[in-house]
């Protein structure tokens, strides 16, 4: 994301795109709405300090002079400042891997998907995303059986039998059926 510029940040479609580091193929990623809120926030903020405007412009600076476009080693500096503070561990990576499991954790999203926005040659490249947690794994587990207990004790009632066609009906018997 940090090679976008402004141009690629598609607030209609919710959309902003990236050229990937693999295959330096642009490729446009879903964001949500609030992503789209907090970048405008950042903009503004941005764009009051002085740094530049323009379709193709960076989409992310530093927000220190001299004013330059947000590359990795000042984005890692960037988070290295915030771990200090918070007496945190994280890496920008470990963001790819948050998301990773939580789109991967949806059950209406489906892994080719996430592949795909993950920008993954192979499905099974998926896999280390995939590491649940002790505790996900027992909550999960425990609303399992609840869901099964409900079941047991309130099941769904019986789909309606298959209706008849009339016109079969008549055909088969010679009479006609209503």
């Amino acid at each position: 994301m940090l090679t976008s510029t402004q141009s690629d940040a598609n607030v209609g479609e919710q959309t902003i795109g990236v050229i990937r580091k693999g295959s330096r193929a642009y490729q446009e990623l879903p964001a949500t709405r609030d992503a789209f809120v907090w970048l405008r926030l950042y903009q503004e903020e941005a764009w009051k300090k002085g740094v530049p405007r323009g379709r193709k412009q960076p989409l992310w600076w530093t927000l220190r002079r001299p004013w330059r476009p947000l590359q990795y080693d000042a984005a890692r500096m960037m988070f290295n400042r915030a771990n200090e503070l918070l007496g945190a561990n994280w890496t920008l990576h470990d963001l790819r891997h948050t998301a990773a499991f939580l789109m991967l954790d949806d059950p209406d999203m489906p892994p080719v998907y996430v592949q795909h926005i993950l920008g993954h040659r192979y499905l099974s490249t998926l896999d280390i995303y995939n590491r649940p947690t002790r505790d996900d794994v027992i909550t999960a587990g425990l609303a399992h059986h609840v869901r099964e207990q409900q079941l047991r004790e309130n099941p769904p009632p019986a789909p309606p039998a298959p209706a008849y066609n009339p016109d079969s009906l008549s055909i088969l018997f010679g009479r006609p059926f209503s």
